[in-house]
């Protein structure tokens, strides 16, 4: 069992049971699901990073990536239906929990003049989305091997019915949210 689930499970749940006086251990709020997105723009005519993409994605994730395709023409990008436009995986379970670990203790901190994330990034349902400038964060990433520095998409998904309570949960999971 991934050590950030059994950190949920043995101190996070009864906290936030206390904290906002939950009834039922059900009603406590838990993360179903990260979704790691990448758009490429570029894909459409460089094939070369795609596949670049693909696999800094799978080495970073331990999950094989899915491509996205565009769902309609846009003349004006020079884009046809069809197209590459990114990649994306969607983890759960074990792997979820392996992913966040790695991206609250190891990766976050390597952030250059980093302050904290932004605790401002919730849409109104307890979801947190998070931008990464630069994938040489991550310690699975030599700077020998990659081509170009790209960015990525972080999405957590919640069962948090208000912002408050995933901050609350998220906090607890060790994510260093900036003083504001």
């Amino acid at each position: 069992m991934p050590q950030l689930r059994q950190v949920y499970q043995n101190t996070i749940v009864p906290k936030l049971k206390e904290q906002f006086n939950y009834t039922n251990i059900h009603q406590v709020p838990k993360v179903i699901k990260v979704t790691v997105n990448r758009g490429l723009g570029e894909a459409s005519q460089n094939a070369k990073a795609l596949e670049s993409s693909l696999s800094e994605l799978g080495l970073i994730t331990g999950q094989k990536p899915v491509v996205t395709r565009a769902k309609k023409a846009i003349a004006g990008f020079k884009l046809r239906k069809g197209m590459p436009v990114g990649v994306m995986v969607t983890l759960r379970s074990g792997k979820m929990y392996d992913f966040l670990d790695r991206l609250i203790n190891l990766a976050l901190p390597r952030i250059r003049d980093f302050r904290g994330v932004s605790a401002n990034s919730f849409d109104g349902h307890g979801n947190y989305t998070l931008g990464i400038r630069e994938q040489l964060i991550f310690p699975e990433i030599e700077y020998d091997s990659i081509d170009q520095i790209r960015g990525m998409d972080i999405t957590i998904i919640t069962t948090a019915q208000t912002d408050e309570e995933g901050r609350a949960l998220l906090k607890e999971m060790g994510m260093p949210f900036r003083k504001n």
